[in-house]
């Protein structure tokens, strides 16, 4: 596992190289059934660009932009297909796949805590 995260951390490196100064934030949550899920948040240094969730989500590398939400932090991808949301919210979070049609979330992994 720690060879994955530490694959999973070059490729983020390499996605957000060109965020110039970027504040990064690594963190792995455990998620019901014991699902690890590693997270890099990205949080740019200038107004223009989004902040960003990189994560790891059914064996693939997912890139999430920042969206609006009543509360907590929710990332997704801004579009009318289909696609992954990382929703954070007090500590916890949650991975859903809406669907692109329909706009119906389906969870994916709940209950997701930090590691310590």
């Amino acid at each position: 596992m720690k060879y994955l995260q530490r694959t999973f951390v070059g490729c983020i490196l390499a996605l957000t190289a060109s965020v110039a100064n970027a504040e990064t934030i690594s963190m792995t949550y455990i998620c019901e059934r014991g699902v690890e899920v590693p997270v890099i948040y990205v949080n740019p240094s200038h107004g223009d660009d989004p902040a960003l969730a990189i994560l790891m989500a059914e064996g693939q590398l997912v890139r999430l932009k920042q969206e609006v939400s009543a509360s907590g932090a929710r990332y997704g991808w801004p579009a009318d297909g289909s696609s992954y949301e990382w929703w954070e919210h007090q500590g916890t979070a949650m991975l859903n796949w809406i669907d692109g049609e329909t706009d119906e979330s389906s969870p994916i992994y709940r209950a997701c805590t930090p590691q310590e």
